[in-house]
């Protein structure tokens, strides 16, 4: 049986990218994420939950004028305020959380 072969291994961080470190990034920039904002959460019941309808008010755990919790594919990355830009929302980021920090959030 004919024996695999595989190159070795460097502790040098250069050597383990690549002369085309560049073009290897290249690669997953047109990756799609979701990206989405949280403006509240509520916990309810089932019960008043089936009872919601056109016109029904639900209050979150979150403070009016607070800032937004912005997730991309679940996990925190900024927060943000709600703007108004051309009659459409959108939202200006106003602290963008550390890579350290979403490390150990993962944990």
């Amino acid at each position: 049986m004919p024996r695999a072969s595989f190159q070795n291994l460097s502790n040098d961080a250069n050597a383990a990218r690549g002369p085309d470190s560049e073009q290897g990034l290249d690669v997953i920039l047109d990756v799609s994420v979701t990206l989405s904002m949280e403006v509240g959460r509520a916990r309810i019941p089932i019960r008043n939950l089936l009872q919601l309808n056109p016109g029904s008010v639900v209050e979150l755990e979150r403070a009016a004028g607070e800032p937004l919790d912005i997730y991309v594919n679940g996990t925190l990355i900024a927060h943000g305020e709600v703007v108004v830009i051309n009659d459409r929302f959108g939202v200006r980021l106003t602290d963008v959380v550390s890579p350290t920090e979403r490390i150990r959030k993962l944990r």
